[in-house]
C-alpha cells in the first residue's frame, strides 16, 4: 500500500483480504517501523482499535523490544495475517536483518503463506533496494539505496518499490516519490542493474498479488507505475495482469508504446479483490474540500441549518482519520478549517443578534442544537466557543436535564455558569 494504510478509503481492502482467511484469524502487528518514536503505545492502540472497529480484526502487537526475537519470529510464521506500516524504512531493516525477520516474512511469500501486509515506509523495504526516507528528506544525507528485504524477488520482481509516488504535499516543491522529488530518484535510477526497475505506488492505492492465481491487481485511487532508466509505465486502477506481464514490465520487455494503456485489463470483476477508482473512499483533503463548499453554499442560501450539517459532516470525518497511522496527514489542517467555519458561524450570529427576536429565532436554535452534537460527540472546546459567543452576543444559554434553553439578556452580560 502506498498510503492511507488505516485510514477509511482502505478499509473495503482490508476488510476483502481478511475475509479470505476464515473466522478469526491469527493477526499480528509489527511494531518495528515506528518502534523508535516514543509514542510507539499509542499508535499501536490505534492500529488495534481501526482493525477491531473498522475492519472487525481482532490483532496482536509484535514489540520491538529485540529481546524475544525467537518469539517473534514464531509468531510471524503462524500468524495468518501480518502487517507493518509507517516509520523508518531504514530503521526497521536494520532490526529486520538483525533479528532475521526478513527471513520469516521471505518465507511467507514463497510458501504464499496467509496475507501480508506492508504499507508506507514497511513497503519501501519490500525489494532488493530499499529508500532512506528520513536520511535523505529530513536529514538532508545523499540520495543511497539501502539492501532491502526483497520479498518480492522470490516472485521474480527485481525492483525498488517506493511507496507515496505521488505525494503533493511540497505545493511548490517536488515532494513525488516519497518526498525524493525527480532529480534524486534519477540519481538513484542508474545506480539500479540493468534487469531491475522502480515500482511506484500512489497514495491510497495498493498492488494485490495473488499467489494462488498469479495475478496481480491495482487497487484503490491512484496508479501504480514501473519505471526504468526515466521511462515510466502507470498501471490504472481496477487494472489485473498476470504476475509474468508485471515481470516483462519490470525486466523492460514490456510495451512501453502508450503508457496509460500498456498494460491492458484482462478483467474487471464486479466481486473479488479490488475496486474501481470511482467507487473509492476519499481522502481527508477531499473530505475537507467538499465539507467547506457545502458549507460556502449554505452561507450564501442563508441556510442555517445547511451549514450545521457541514461543520458536523467535518467533525465527523476528522474523527474517523483520526486512527490514521501516519504522522501528518492533514489533520490539524482540517481542524484549522472546522474552527474557521465555526467562527463564521459566530460572525453571522453577532450580526443577528442585533436583530429583532423573529430573526433569533430562526439562527440561534440551530446553533443551539449544533453546540448540543459537539458536545455528545465530545468536542467540548468547540461547544463552549459558541456558548460564549452567544453569551458576548445577549443569549443566555442553560443546560437542563431536559436539553438545553436560551434568552435573550443585555448584550455583553455574562452568562449564568453552565450546569
Amino acid at each position: 500500500m502506498g498510503s492511507g494504510e488505516t485510514s477509511p478509503t482502505m478499509v473495503t481492502l482490508h476488510r476483502e483480504l481478511v475475509a479470505h482467511l476464515g473466522p478469526e484469524p491469527d493477526a499480528v502487528i509489527l511494531e518495528t517501523p515506528y518502534g523508535f518514536q516514543v509514542n510507539r503505545d499509542a499508535i499501536s492502540a490505534g492500529a488495534r482499535a481501526y482493525f477491531r472497529h473498522s475492519v472487525g480484526l481482532s490483532t496482536e502487537v509484535a514489540p520491538d523490544t529485540g529481546t524475544d526475537a525467537d518469539g517473534v519470529r514464531d509468531q510471524l510464521r503462524r500468524a495468518d495475517w501480518v502487517f507493518a506500516g509507517p516509520g523508518s524504512p531504514s530503521y526497521a531493516l536494520g532490526r529486520w536483518h538483525a533479528q532475521r525477520v526478513g527471513e520469516i516474512l521471505c518465507e511467507r511469500v514463497r510458501r504464499a503463506y496467509g496475507v501480508t501486509v506492508l504499507a508506507s515506509a514497511a513497503a519501501c523495504t519490500v525489494g532488493f533496494a530499499a529508500l532512506p526516507v528520513y536520511e535523505v528528506y529530513k536529514a538532508g544525507h545523499p540520495p543511497v539505496w539501502l539492501d532491502g528485504l526483497d520479498l518480492l524477488g522470490a516472485l521474480g520482481l527485481p525492483v525498488a518499490v517506493i511507496p507515496h509516488y505521488d505525494n503533493a504535499e511540497g505545493g511548490t516543491h517536488d515532494t513525488r516519490y516519497c518526498y525524493l522529488g525527480e532529480p534524486r530518484l534519477a540519481v538513484l535510477e542508474r545506480e539500479l542493474p540493468d534487469e531491475s526497475a522502480v515500482l511506484g505506488i500512489d497514495e491510497h492505492t495498493g498492488l494485490v498479488v495473488d499467489l494462488d492465481t498469479s495475478l496481480a491487481r491495482v487497487w484503490g485511487r491512484g496508479v501504480v507505475t514501473v519505471r526504468r532508466r526515466g521511462v515510466s509505465v502507470p498501471v490504472p486502477a481496477g487494472t489485473v495482469l498476470p504476475l509474468d506481464q508485471l515481470r516483462d514490465l519490470v525486466s523492460g520487455q514490456g510495451s512501453r508504446s502508450t503508457a496509460p494503456g500498456a498494460v491492458p485489463v484482462p478483467r474487471h470483476p464486479s466481486g473479488g479483490l479490488g475496486e474501481s477508482p470511482a467507487s473509492s473512499p476519499v481522502t481527508l483533503q477531499e473530505a475537507v474540500a467538499a465539507s467547506e463548499s457545502r458549507f460556502d453554499r449554505a452561507l450564501a442560501a442563508r441556510d442555517a441549518e445547511a451549514m450545521v450539517a457541514a461543520i458536523l459532516d467535518l467533525e465527523a470525518v476528522i474523527a474517523a482519520w483520526g486512527a490514521d497511522m501516519e504522522e501528518d496527514q492533514g489533520g490539524e489542517w482540517a481542524r484549522t478549517v472546522l474552527r474557521g467555519m465555526i467562527r463564521r458561524c459566530v460572525r453571522l450570529v453577532q450580526r443577528g443578534l442585533d436583530e429583532p427576536d423573529a430573526t433569533l429565532e430562526r439562527i440561534v436554535p440551530p446553533l443551539i442544537g449544533l453546540r448540543g452534537q459537539l458536545r455528545t460527540r465530545g468536542a467540548y472546546e468547540a461547544a463552549d466557543r459558541l456558548r460564549d459567543a452567544l453569551a458576548a452576543g445577549g443569549v443566555s444559554v442553560h443546560d437542563t436535564q431536559g436539553g438545553s434553553e436560551w434568552h435573550r439578556t443585555q448584550k455583553g452580560a455574562a452568562a449564568p455558569s453552565p450546569e
